[in-house]
């Protein structure tokens, strides 16, 4: 199933906050197996929401918004959704519950703009706020999801994990996907992908390769995508133990391996130290080398000498 995420708000497209709850919910959706086709950011107005959804609905089985759910004028997402899906508001006893014993708690007055923060669209499943004043809603029309959650990111992810996920686990059929990254160092990614050419060629269907690089790693992700899970991590090990006669000499790590951690363990094993003489980078190789725990093992030290004078004088 083909899924999309639309992140609501003026505050995002001028850049005041950055979107986060996107590449969030992203990873959560991929570990479900859910292909991502889209993420977006658009206005909080009705007429931008009424399109998006026009746009997508047609094309994804799941859609997932955040933003727009607060108890402001500008927030109009749950007015524009229960328009879109002709659905009237009614107040749901149960929100309201937990919208004034969250005021309780806090020792605040509820406001009437926080009581028709309960107002529902009767459409809709209600998706319970624990952490916060706005509810989520959650539709199904067209054989798409529709699920509208509020933009603050602790209450976003606290619904998501709390029901949304194992929600969607229960009601959709969905396969199984692996991810292996392997980290490759010392070849562009031309080069890298000429070598590996006639590699990818015959790789199984179930097996995607992306080539995911920047300035010092080239990182390789096979995805496995399938029903059987014991299966699909056999034919990756089977692609890897390839991988390894053809490279092997270059993947310093996998997973979330970074480079200093690699070097840092090659040093270690070989019983060598590390010393260290920056310029133009002002001491971000050392502060690289430094994150890693025990790094005092083999790194003795650094200097910055950045003018020349003080590459005369100290180095």
């Amino acid at each position: 199933m083909k899924a999309a995420i639309v992140t609501i708000g003026d505050e995002i497209l001028i850049g005041q906050i950055v979107d986060t709850n996107s590449a969030w919910i992203a990873q959560r959706l991929d570990e479900m197996g859910l292909e991502i086709l889209e993420t977006r950011s658009i206005k909080d107005e009705p007429d931008e929401i009424l399109a998006c959804l026009d746009d997508l609905m047609d094309r994804v089985g799941l859609i997932i918004m955040t933003g727009g759910l607060g108890p402001t004028n500008d927030d109009l997402t749950k007015d524009t959704l229960a328009s879109y899906f002709e659905s009237e508001l009614k107040l749901d006893e149960d929100v309201l519950s937990d919208i004034e014993e969250l005021f309780r708690q806090k020792g605040r007055e509820l406001l009437p703009s926080n009581r028709d923060q309960a107002l529902m669209p009767v459409k809709a499943r209600t998706v319970r706020n624990p952490v916060g004043t706005a509810p989520g809603m959650w539709f199904h029309e067209k054989n798409c999801h529709v699920i509208s959650l509020p933009g603050v990111p602790v209450e976003m992810k606290r619904m998501m994990e709390a029901s949304l996920i194992p929600g969607l686990q229960k009601e959709l059929d969905l396969p199984v996907i692996v991810h292996r990254t392997l980290h490759v160092a010392g070849l562009p990614e031309s080069l890298l992908a000429e070598r590996l050419s006639d590699w990818e060629k015959q790789l199984p269907g179930s097996i995607k390769l992306a080539y995911l690089p920047n300035a010092a790693v080239v990182r390789l992700r096979l995805t496995a995508r399938g029903k059987d899970k014991k299966k699909l991590m056999k034919l990756q090990e089977r692609e890897v133990r390839k991988l390894d006669e053809l490279i092997g000499h270059r993947i310093i790590g996998e997973g979330d391996t970074q480079l200093s951690r690699a070097v840092g363990e090659l040093l270690r094993s070989q019983g060598l130290s590390l010393s260290l003489a920056e310029s133009c980078t002002g001491g971000q190789i050392a502060a690289d080398i430094t994150k890693i725990a025990g790094s005092s093992d083999y790194f003795l030290g650094g200097i910055i000498s950045y003018s020349n004078e003080s590459k005369i004088r100290e180095l």
